[in-house]
């Protein structure tokens, strides 16, 4: 009697976790595009900052395509960690190579460090 309701809570669990299983991967999907989103806000904050300099405009647009191009792979499921590492790459560069107001390098900067964080979370 105890084998037979060992198994049926093991085979409960595991149903359970089954299906709960993609609802989880959702929910922290959206916490991962809202972070992206969170960042392309403050790059376009930042962005407005650049008056003619096409250097600093060109970093902005590779980070912007990158972060893009990774949200659009993650709205379908696919967490795509080659587009996230391109994507931290070129904030980087944005941090360390732009001129930029206080409040954007520390909101970037914090952005990058958020960005890591959820890369090696996963």
């Amino acid at each position: 009697m105890s084998v037979k309701l060992s198994r049926r809570n093991i085979l409960t669990t595991i149903l359970c976790s089954s299906v709960a299983a993609p609802f989880v991967a959702r929910a922290q999907d959206e916490r991962i595009r809202d972070l992206v989103a969170r960042v392309q806000d403050d790059l376009q904050r930042a962005a407005d900052f650049t008056r003619n300099n096409e250097k600093e405009r060109e970093r902005y647009h590779n980070v912007q395509h990158h972060l893009s191009e990774f949200d659009r792979e993650l709205r379908v499921g696919k967490f795509d960690k080659g587009k996230l590492d391109d994507t931290i790459e070129d904030l980087k560069s944005v941090v360390k190579n732009n001129t930029l107001e206080a409040r954007d390098r520390d909101a970037l900067a914090a952005d990058l460090a958020d960005l890591r964080t959820m890369r090696d979370m996963r």
